[in-house]
C-alpha cells in the first residue's frame, strides 16, 4: 500500500501490545528523501521558541525548542503553560493528511519538538490531558537523529519498554496507554545532531 508516493508498505508496521496500552510502530513511513526535505523545511520555516514551566517555584526552560500549530482556537495547556496555536502551515496539513488514513483519526493539531542536539531532551509524563480526551490517538512523526522512546508503567516502574524512533518513522499511541504508562526521551551523549518530533492530537472544544 502506497501512500501517495512515500514507498510506505504497511507490512512493515509493528503491533505492540502493552499491559493496558498499544503502539503501534512503522519505522519507514516517509522515505528518505521526503524525511530530509521534511526535516529542513520545518527547521528553518517554524517559529521556534524555548518555553518555560514552574518548577519548585521558580521558572525553568524547557531543554528543547517548540511550537503549536493547529485549528484556530484549539489551545492546549500542560506543565502550566496554556499554548495558542499558530496556523497550519501547507507542509503540516500534507504530513498530517498522509498520517490520518493509517490512524484511523483526525488531528486538529500538532505540537512541535526540536531537539539541538542528544543534551535536549524530554522528561517522563504522560499526554493525559482532559481536552485530549480518555483514550486519545496520538501520531508521533520523527525527523532527523534516531532517539530513545522510553516507555514505563505508572505505578511500577519496573514494567518498561524502549523504541528507537528512526528518521522518517510514525508511532502511533492508543488506547488506555497514557492513562497507565508514561514516556520520555533521555538525554545521550551518542546524539550530536538534530531531530524533530510532531505529534498529532485532537483537542476536544
Amino acid at each position: 500500500m502506497n501512500v501517495q508516493g512515500s514507498f510506505f508498505d504497511d507490512r512493515d508496521a509493528r503491533e505492540i501490545s502493552l499491559l493496558n496500552g498499544e503502539l503501534v510502530y512503522y519505522p519507514q513511513f516517509f522515505n528518505t528523501v521526503d524525511s530530509d526535505d521534511f526535516m529542513q523545511k520545518i527547521t528553518n520555516t517554524i517559529d521556534w521558541k524555548q518555553e518555560s514551566m514552574k518548577m519548585y517555584g521558580k521558572s525553568v526552560l524547557f531543554p528543547r525548542l517548540m511550537a503549536w500549530h493547529g485549528d484556530a482556537t484549539m489551545s492546549y495547556r500542560f506543565s502550566g503553560n496554556t499554548f495558542t496555536p499558530a496556523d497550519w502551515t501547507p507542509l503540516l496539513l500534507q504530513i498530517r493528511d498522509r498520517i490520518t488514513p493509517i490512524s484511523g483519526h483526525s488531528y486538529n493539531s500538532v505540537l512541535l519538538n526540536l531537539y539541538r542536539n542528544g543534551n535536549d531532551a524530554m522528561g517522563w509524563h504522560a499526554d493525559d490531558e482532559p481536552e485530549l480526551g480518555p483514550q486519545p490517538v496520538i501520531a508521533s512523526v520523527n525527523f532527523g537523529a534516531t532517539r530513545r522512546f522510553l516507555l514505563r508503567y505508572k505505578s511500577d516502574h519496573r514494567q518498561k519498554y524502549e523504541l528507537p524512533l528512526e528518521h522518517g518513522s510514525l508511532l502511533i499511541m492508543k488506547g488506555a496507554l497514557q492513562q497507565y504508562w508514561e514516556h520520555q526521551v533521555p538525554k545521550t551523549t551518542k546524539v550530536s545532531t538534530g531531530r524533530i518530533n510532531l505529534t498529532f492530537r485532537f483537542i476536544h472544544p
